[in-house]
């Protein structure tokens, strides 16, 4: 294998994760930061963020002298031959992505090119995004040397990352000439996977498309749950139906309180407003997102339903991350059913094994109960709403809860428990899409 000189600009969980994995497949990595106090957490051989695997690989990265960190694009790029853009792309209140820092990079690298070099846009970005960069390049490369941008956008799910990153179901290349597209086969070499070469607007396509086909998915089972509930049908029996058709498949059709985190939100809304203008009213999109934000009211609505009046009242939350084996709380449920809750003056108190200190930042969580553990959660409460599927909450001993709490009410709004354990034990118990009796 080759090795190539690489630069990642970006050190949030994207850049990171693929500036760590680049490293392990045997490249030199630079990954530029400008944020100094996450700078100095690197460098002094922390990883900032909770994911699986990472830490590990990280530490052996920077040990093989293969990781090293940059508080400046002209840093990064001193030997660099490939360039991958890796900065936050946070959407605005229309639902387009904010793509300035995107912009600023690419100045930053058109001004401190040496000679050709592949230009990599790793963000999430709207189509189109590879033209933009690659006139502003142009503009502010002021010796004229050659250069070539890339689409290859990411497909890692938050918790599982390091394996997508080395285990990948396909490899997405947008290039725009023969030379770039032999420079990203190299940097890829030593993964066995499947390589799909396209033009670079077809790339950036690819990854808004296939996170909104996702979050349709989960979605459309969301509404099933719905009418589940509506006629006494259980949900996890029609989704295992419809799973075993291989057009179907399993995967995403598990029923819940609606998706969250940075990435299904974000694209939903970016892909919805691509689409608008450039003529076309992506109208299935707006149900996605109109389907999600009900479901994230399914725990108030099951609270009010058993236990009339709210004010006063205490309710457990075990679980704020967005998903399990990830600390990540953006776009999160458990903060719309905070904000919510607050508002209707309920005593909140919140439990997540991970993300405690993430919660303790938000000003959404000012005045919630953070607790020690699933069992000091569940003190006094009236009732208990399962937020975040963890699989160490399975494990608990559900007559302790019972004991702990001043109501036997169980909202499970990730499916977690069996109802039939549940209610033996002695609770109320109510879940997303299946019989309550």
């Amino acid at each position: 294998m080759k090795k190539i000189n690489i630069c990642v600009v970006g050190a949030g969980y994207v850049g990171l994760v693929t500036a760590t994995c680049l490293a392990e497949l045997g490249h030199d990595v630079v990954c530029v930061d400008s944020d100094a106090k996450k700078l100095k957490a690197l460098r002094g051989r922390k990883v900032p963020i909770y994911e699986p695997g990472l830490d590990e690989l990280f530490q052996r990265a920077i040990k093989a002298k293969r990781l090293r960190f940059a508080g400046s694009v002209q840093e990064g790029m001193a030997a660099a031959q490939v360039i991958f853009i890796a900065v936050g792309t946070p959407p605005r209140a229309d639902g387009s992505a904010d793509l300035s820092a995107v912009e600023a990079v690419a100045e930053e690298v058109a001004c401190n090119l040496k000679g050709y070099a592949v230009i990599v846009d790793k963000s999430t970005v709207p189509v189109e995004t590879g033209d933009w960069v690659a006139k502003t390049v142009a503009r502010f490369n002021k010796k004229g040397l050659p250069f070539d941008v890339v689409s290859n956008p990411e497909f890692l799910s938050e918790g599982t990352a390091v394996k997508d990153f080395l285990n990948p179901d396909r490899i997405v290349l947008g290039v725009t000439s023969p030379r770039a597209e032999a420079v990203m086969r190299q940097v890829y070499a030593p993964i066995k996977a499947p390589v799909l070469v396209t033009d670079v607007k077809s790339a950036e396509l690819i990854k808004h498309a296939s996170n909104s086909f996702l979050a349709t998915k989960i979605s459309f089972i969301n509404a099933v749950s719905i009418l589940c509930e509506k006629v006494g049908a259980d949900v996890g029996l029609v989704a295992q139906g419809m799973g075993l058709d291989r057009r179907i498949g399993s995967m995403f059709l598990r029923p819940g309180i609606g998706f969250g985190g940075f990435c299904f939100p974000k694209d939903l809304e970016a892909f919805h407003w691509i689409s608008k203008q450039k003529g076309y009213d992506f109208s299935l999109l707006k149900a996605v997102k109109e389907i999600n934000d009900y479901q994230k009211t399914w725990v108030l609505r099951k609270i009010e339903e058993n236990l009339w009046n709210l004010e006063g009242k205490t309710i457990a939350l075990l679980g704020l991350a967005f998903k399990p084996n990830t600390d990540d709380m953006r776009f999160a449920p458990s903060v719309d059913i905070v904000k919510t809750l607050k508002e209707r003056r309920v005593k909140i108190r919140a439990y997540d094994p991970v993300s405690m200190e993430r919660a303790k930042a938000l000003p959404e969580f000012s005045g919630v109960t953070l607790c020690r553990d699933a069992y000091d959660c569940a003190k006094g409460a009236d009732a208990l709403a399962v937020v975040t599927e963890w699989p160490q909450f399975k494990a608990l001993d559900l007559k302790k809860l019972l004991k702990l709490m001043r109501h036997g009410l169980i909202l499970d709004g990730r499916n977690l428990f069996d109802p039939h354990q549940a209610r033996t034990a002695g609770f109320s118990y109510f879940s997303v899409g299946r019989p309550n009796a």
